[in-house]
């Protein structure tokens, strides 16, 4: 779909809501919409796309409160601004809309989480992503490094360039928007998402790439949506295994979570986000005393976070129940850059290979 296509089918999603309305108010009915309970305990497993997405409970807001017609007003809003950003062919962040409310009176957002939110509302009513909105997020994308060429579409035109020939130590910048980029070819064998950017510098200087066809890329901590886009469709379109390498603790493993299974608050994306394939490599709650790494005590916020997962359905698996309970009775978690107490070659030499090996991938 070209982009003029996609501005198009945007603005009559958006355009939609509100004829909707109008048809409601006209009928005398209370304008209402309808939107996926977005909680853990909706949350299912789809067989047929792999994935984990809303299920059947939904809630229903309807202008019969104040509270409620506010929200709706609010809504409205977002709608007139989205629609006329698409027909200017402008784009702005999502920090931008917050502030823009400034000026929408009783419409005005109270705080940015309420405005992403909305957003998201409108993003499972349309069925479109919001960067087909034109709304961009704040945060710099992550970004990759491999024996990968690709190819961008850009506002300035066409560019073509190889993420390891032509691209500095940071590596080729995710964009926001990646249905602008084609992967023209590739001489890789597998991708390795990393979070931390120590370990994703500690595998460019050590020749990782080189050496085994790897992919790098730097997820910068909770991945962005284009990074899991862009990481999906390695696994896709080019039939790329896909391995998640973060620290040992509560919160990597969500990052995990969020690449592998998809998110809570954007379970209605997981199709397009989510990568089912994807494998988490480490570091394991084993490897902290496989490889006598050295650790940290948990805190207690990391007990009730691994405890939280035990009852998260994403991480139902027998592997899962088996490692955190191991590591609740550790009470210990370790970092990527842990490995360095073996040397510095340690992780590129030795553990990532055995790891790989015994995962198939390698």
């Amino acid at each position: 779909m070209s982009r003029e296509e996609m501005d198009a089918l945007a603005k009559g999603r958006l355009v939609g809501i509100a004829r909707e309305w109008y048809d409601q108010m006209r009928d005398g009915i209370v304008p209402f919409v309808r939107l996926p309970t977005r909680t853990k305990q909706n949350i299912e497993y789809d067989d047929e796309s792999e994935v984990w997405k809303y299920g059947d409970k939904e809630s229903t807001r309807a202008a019969t409160t104040e509270k409620s017609a506010v929200h709706l007003l609010k809504m409205a809003y977002v709608i007139g601004f989205l629609k006329q950003q698409l027909v200017e062919n402008r784009s702005s962040t999502l920090r931008e809309l917050y502030y823009i409310s400034e000026g929408w009176r009783r419409a005005k957002f109270s705080a940015q989480d309420e405005s992403n939110l909305l957003v998201e509302d409108l993003e499972i009513i349309t069925d479109v992503q919001r960067e087909a909105f034109h709304l961009r997020p704040e945060e710099d994308g992550a970004s990759i490094f491999g024996p990968l060429r690709i190819r961008e579409t850009t506002r300035r035109g066409v560019r073509e360039m190889h993420c390891q020939e032509d691209v500095g130590e940071a590596g080729y910048p995710i964009p926001n928007n990646v249905d602008t980029l084609d992967f023209v070819d590739h001489d890789a064998k597998f991708v390795i998402a990393i979070e931390t950017g120590g370990m994703y510098a500690r595998l460019m200087e050590n020749g990782f790439d080189e050496e085994y066809g790897a992919i790098l890329v730097h997820l910068k901590g909770q991945p962005a949506r284009s990074t899991r886009r862009v990481l999906r469709r390695l696994n896709d379109s080019l039939d790329l295994p896909v391995v998640v390498f973060t620290d040992g603790d509560p919160w990597s493993y969500r990052i995990y979570a969020s690449v592998a299974y998809g998110s809570i608050k954007s379970a209605h994306m997981s199709e397009l986000l989510a990568t089912p394939q994807a494998q988490f490599i480490g570091v394991q709650p084993t490897d902290i005393s496989d490889y006598n790494l050295p650790a940290d005590h948990l805190t207690e916020q990391d007990i009730n976070a691994l405890k939280a997962e035990l009852t998260d359905p994403r991480f139902a698996t027998e592997y899962w129940r088996s490692q955190i309970n191991l590591q609740l009775e550790m009470k210990l978690k370790s970092e990527q850059q842990a490995f360095a107490s073996r040397g510095l070659d340690f992780v590129t030499k030795e553990y990532l290979p055995t790891r790989l090996s015994e995962m198939g991938v390698i």
